[in-house]
């Protein structure tokens, strides 16, 4: 454990990171920190890790349904 961070902090530090792409790899970090993971959990909860990562991820990683740009039909 670090600082003075309690596990819902921590979680969501590791999900702006970048290096995340699933829930199930934040949990297993925090508990090789130290943290319980099975605080990180419910449905809103989860909907914001799971934007967290979406928005920290390098736009070349990101899938094209992830995207905010729509690309545009050849007639």
């Amino acid at each position: 454990m670090q600082r003075n961070v309690n596990t819902l902090e921590r979680a969501f530090e590791l999900a702006r990171t970048g290096e995340f792409d699933r829930i199930g790899q934040i949990k297993n970090r925090l508990n090789r920190e130290g943290y319980s993971s099975k605080l990180v959990v419910g449905r809103y909860l989860s909907a914001q890790l799971r934007q967290l990562m979406r928005l920290a991820r390098p736009e070349s990683y990101c899938l094209p349904s992830d995207r905010r740009t729509t690309l545009r039909r050849d007639a």
